[in-house]
């Protein structure tokens, strides 16, 4: 294929290199990130923009999306794609993919790291060890996870081998979902119920404004002074300064959290507590999950350019 006939694909986010350049040995690519363009200069070339790659955090708005006549597809780089408008892609019969599966057990094995380096206050005991404290005395005692009440919210794949890993510690597993599932964990009504009633709560439910906020003051009492909260999910479903507020007083134990309401501005005051562990956004991110997702989301447009049915649309 020629470059003169090369799809036009339109870069609004932050991709991996192997993915950029797959994208730009196959088709004709505008990179709004490395190069933004003025409103003049992307009207220019908007009725040959043909596809869109994003990420998961990427705003794929109707109003964007209706800036470019020819648009039929939306490739997204990551499972969640809560900020594309999909009813408005579906109006115009524009498809959106995404890349679920590949990343599953990588985000698993991170919601696991999480929940034990904050319990067993990992990073701090290695400051401690480094710093020579030791010496002073020994490193206070941890909290145990193994038999530990363990709750999911949101028990799609991820949450389900979140579960699996969590069976092999022994942990006592009940979830809410919006659905129960034919699972052998116990189903609880709503999230506060299940708050009250668990050690260590793990989000890992899709952001969008049905799930923002949904960890609030309210889920934060209920989970308690021994309570642990792991955010594997999207920074949105938990209310920040609730969450801030609640580590300061203790109302809760700690928390682990991969995901921020603004990344990759983590508000100074959750950046100053000793009783989080803070990564970021790399629960996908080992090398093997991050090229399978790139190859998958390339592979996503290049099938629909060919004419052949996409791999992995979006759910209904």
């Amino acid at each position: 294929m020629t470059s003169s006939n090369r799809p036009v694909v339109l870069i609004v986010a932050r991709l991996p290199q192997h993915l950029l350049d797959l994208l730009q040995q196959n088709f004709t690519c505008h990179n709004l990130i490395l190069d933004p363009l003025t409103d003049e200069a992307l009207a220019a070339i908007a009725p040959q923009v043909r596809g869109i790659a994003a990420n998961g955090e990427a705003k794929v708005g109707r109003e964007f999306m209706a800036r470019f006549p020819a648009l039929e597809i939306v490739s997204v780089f990551g499972v969640g794609y809560d900020g594309v408008d999909v009813p408005a892609a579906r109006e115009r019969g524009i498809h959106v993919t995404h890349t679920p599966d590949v990343l599953t057990e990588d985000v698993a094995d991170m919601a696991i790291a999480l929940m034990l380096a904050v319990a067993r206050n990992v990073v701090r005991a290695d400051r401690f060890a480094r710093s020579g404290e030791w010496k002073k005395g020994p490193f206070p005692f941890t909290t145990k996870v193994s038999g530990a009440r363990l709750g999911i919210v949101g028990l799609g794949r991820i949450g389900q081998a979140i579960a699996q890993r969590a069976a092999a510690f022994d942990m006592q597993i009940a979830y809410h979902n919006r659905s129960r599932k034919d699972v052998p964990y116990t189903y609880v009504e709503d999230i506060v119920s299940l708050a009250r009633e668990v050690d260590f709560l793990v989000m890992i439910t899709p952001g969008g404004a049905g799930t923002r906020a949904l960890v609030n003051a309210e889920v934060l009492e209920a989970l308690g002074p021994k309570g642990f909260l792991i955010n594997v999910a999207r920074g949105s479903v938990v209310d920040e300064k609730a969450l801030i507020a609640a580590l300061q007083a203790g109302t809760i134990a700690g928390a682990g959290l991969d995901v921020f309401e603004n990344e990759p501005n983590i508000p100074a005051e959750l950046a100053a507590l000793e009783n989080v562990v803070l990564t970021p956004h790399m629960a996908s991110g080992t090398l093997v999950t991050r090229t399978a997702m790139a190859e998958l989301a390339f592979t996503n447009l290049q099938a629909h350019f060919s004419g052949k049915p996409v791999v992995t649309p979006v759910p209904d």
